[in-house]
């Protein structure tokens, strides 16, 4: 029987490999997927992540409700009297404060995937070379949502009354829209560092000072002078101004036009470097 066996395959393996010939050079090749199709697979395997992951997901539920609970009743009560009361001007402000930091994720994402070298394989592939970090991006964004309807949640729970739904989807609208433009910032430090420890130091740095130096717990009026320069131009408080007005049923035009003026200038600045650092990595 294996003599039978090795003659077979003997004889058939000049025809496999006269038939692996043909196809190599055959006319007729699968055609190249669109680069909205790749984008979108590479979204979808960040989105496996979490399924084999859940642990993920911890960063856009226990830690936004964390944020929410302790900044309320912390501050509440020496803030606006009561903390029903502050929460009115707090959900916003730490809604966009809580999606913001959780952007770092995407350059963490980026740097594990660098260290376990899957992206040799990435950039060997036939495809649009940007999908693989518009895919982060993409996945990324439905963690955002996440974190955005558990801090909605939980704020509907404390006494937070918006003025309709209509504001609430816009202002998380333009929320998505600024913190996928924000995270191409992540993405040239997952592909710039070495580690993704300094990746997450980076970030602290970075978002510390924007966080915290905004409009997100006070108004910039009660602020000193010099701060409230740099806290006026801040593009968190921008973000946190237009989401506030769009909640509570008013229309900022100015501060909607700052917010995507920034996100506009960060995917033009940081959007290039990174796929610079991509194609000589």
């Amino acid at each position: 029987m294996s003599t039978v066996t090795t003659v077979e395959a003997q004889e058939l393996a000049p025809v496999h490999t006269e038939s692996l010939a043909e196809l190599l050079i055959s006319k007729d090749r699968p055609r190249r997927p669109s680069a909205l199709s790749t984008s979108l697979t590479f979204g979808w395997r960040a989105v496996l992540k979490i399924k084999h992951v859940p642990e993920q997901l911890f960063d856009v539920t226990a830690f936004p409700i964390m944020m929410v609970l302790m900044y309320t009743y912390l501050f509440g009560g020496a803030l606006a009297g009561s903390p029903r009361e502050y929460i009115q001007y707090l959900l916003p402000g730490i809604l966009v404060m809580s999606v913001v930091m959780i952007t770092m994720y995407t350059g963490v994402s980026v740097n594990t995937d660098i260290e376990k070298g899957v992206f040799d394989r990435f950039r060997s592939l036939p495809i649009w070379r940007p999908s693989a970090m518009v895919g982060y991006l993409l996945g990324d964004v439905l963690r955002y949502a996440m974190a955005s309807a558990v801090m909605l949640s939980v704020g509907l729970i404390l006494g937070f009354r918006p003025d309709g739904a209509l504001g609430v989807l816009l202002g998380v609208l333009l929320l998505l829209v600024f913190s996928f433009a924000f995270s191409w910032v992540w993405t040239m430090f997952g592909l710039l560092l070495r580690t993704e420890k300094s990746v997450m130091g980076v970030s602290m740095m970075v978002l510390f000072p924007l966080t915290f130096l905004s409009d997100i717990f006070v108004k910039p009026e009660t602020m000193p002078g010099w701060l409230q320069a740099f806290v006026n131009n801040n593009p968190v408080t921008h973000v946190a101004s237009a989401v506030r007005g769009l909640m509570a049923g008013d229309w900022p035009g100015a501060e909607i036009a700052w917010s995507l003026g920034w996100a506009g200038l960060l995917v033009a600045v940081f959007g290039p470097v990174t796929m610079r650092l991509y194609n000589r990595k």
